[in-house]
């Protein structure tokens, strides 16, 4: 290249940074006003302003749970949720699957956690995270009902004839289909934080306790008779369904009243209120994640507040046949007739013959999902590009998600429960998938923005 190219070359650089440097001074104003203060962004320029400085231009108020020292009933239930002493192995707590440095889910890595007598026993499926389920409510089956709230921002919801949840409510303008939602455990057989907290102490593979009898009489032993006796009365001593009862609402009070479950103080609630701003590619994450013809996922992680501004959950709490591969890891597994049916059962028993909800899982929330570490009901995948390669290949080129090209871990008369039609499912065989590797690492950034514990903003 010639000195007189090279410099032609310089100057034509130069020429374009001082064109977009004079493009974004005319959309952000004199003194840099709109991205100081992105609010007061002209609604013409909002997007073009929101991708080139990450602010949100339409904040919004979140509504958060208040918070105040918690109440005498809190404060057992937050002595019981760690105290291992309940156990049968005295070797674990409910913390112990439900780790507080870890969102409330899995301390580790690990598939399955250790419990058991003897703490060698493994379970069915990993722990899910006890984090924002404050709002989850009882287990139903009833017609879907979209009550999202109007889109925020562009982002939060990018213009199109239907939103992403246009495919699931298809079938409900079609006709009144029947959704199960709500509910707890990756299978909602239990509808309280009551019922939830109970689960464990009496379930063989985890606290192991025979009975609830057992359950009291080490409630007894380690003094939480008297700690309950103030509020319930000295008869609590010697009535030991009510002491049990309560034990359990005293887990269930800490859960709901402590902050640390359900924080929604990461870098996307934030961003929400115009208080920080998303890299280029988190924004592009966040687009594609919303984009009914792309990521969709929010049609069941909902990512927009509620219309009265509580923070989105990133779940619709409602349940979807998948069709996860076989995790031959799973020790129930080695039985080559066994499969986990989801709300049909195994642990489930009251649904084994609504069939039309065979293999079928709750919608987890996707809060914290950078840092969990084993996803979907049977801990398949390790990581998040696991998880997205799932979604984009599973159709297009099953031979890439099964041994054999084919669901193999749902047998043949229940796949007709399988979700083909949400995208980025139903495209056909050979298909060119919906998400590049580029956009797939797009949103694997904006996932990361929904992890607890941002920074509070200067």
């Amino acid at each position: 290249m010639t000195r007189d190219a090279a410099s032609l070359r310089r100057t034509g650089r130069v020429a374009l940074m001082l064109a977009a440097t004079v493009l974004l001074a005319s959309l952000v104003g004199a003194g840099g006003i709109f991205v100081q203060h992105p609010e007061r962004a002209p609604a013409l320029f909002g997007d073009v302003l929101q991708d080139v400085t990450g602010f949100n231009p339409h904040p919004v108020t979140l509504l958060r749970p208040p918070a105040q020292p918690l109440s005498l009933l809190a404060q057992i239930g937050r002595r019981i949720f760690y105290d291992r002493s309940l156990s049968a192995s005295g070797r674990q707590s409910c913390a112990s699957c439900h780790s507080p440095a870890r969102s409330f889910g899995p301390p580790d890595g690990q598939l399955l956690q250790p419990g058991g007598m003897t703490m060698v026993a493994q379970g069915l499926r990993p722990p899910p995270s006890l984090a924002y389920l404050y709002r989850q409510e009882p287990f139903g089956i009833g017609p879907a009902v979209d009550d999202d709230a109007p889109p925020p921002d562009p982002a939060a919801q990018p213009p199109a004839p239907a939103g992403p949840r246009a495919a699931k409510q298809a079938s409900v303008a079609a006709g009144p289909a029947m959704v199960p939602h709500g509910g707890l455990f990756w299978d909602g057989r239990a509808d309280t934080l009551m019922d939830q907290a109970a689960g464990p102490l009496l379930n063989p593979n985890e606290m192991a306790n025979s009975d609830t009898a057992t359950v009291v009489s080490k409630l007894l032993r380690a003094g939480y008779g008297e700690a309950l006796r103030p509020l319930f009365g000295a008869a609590i001593v010697r009535n030991p369904p009510l002491l049990f009862a309560e034990a359990m609402s005293a887990v269930s009070r800490y859960q709901i009243e402590d902050p640390a479950f359900h924080r929604f103080d990461s870098r996307y609630d934030r961003w929400l209120e115009g208080k920080t701003r998303l890299s280029r590619q988190e924004m592009r994450g966040l687009r594609l994640f919303n984009d009914p013809a792309k990521g969709n996922c929010a049609a069941c992680h909902i990512s927009r507040p509620t219309a009265d501004g509580l923070p989105p959950l990133f779940t619709d709490s409602e349940y979807e046949a998948l069709a996860v591969p076989r995790n031959p890891a799973v020790p129930a597994n080695r039985d080559p007739h066994f499969v986990d049916l989801g709300l049909c059962g195994p642990l489930r028993t009251d649904l084994a013959r609504q069939t039309d909800y065979c293999g079928m899982f709750l919608t987890p929330t996707l809060r914290n999902s950078a840092r969990r570490g084993v996803y979907f009901h049977n801990g398949r995948y390790r990581s998040l590009r696991q998880v997205l390669d799932f979604y984009n290949w599973r159709d297009v080129a099953p031979q890439r998600i099964y041994p054999q090209g084919v669901p193999d871990d749902l047998p043949r008369r229940y796949r007709a429960n399988i979700d083909r039609s949400d995208a980025p499912f139903g495209r056909h065989r050979g298909d060119t998938p919906p998400l590049t590797d580029v956009e797939i690492a797009a949103i694997i950034a904006f996932l990361g923005t929904l992890d607890d514990g941002a920074s509070p903003p200067p």
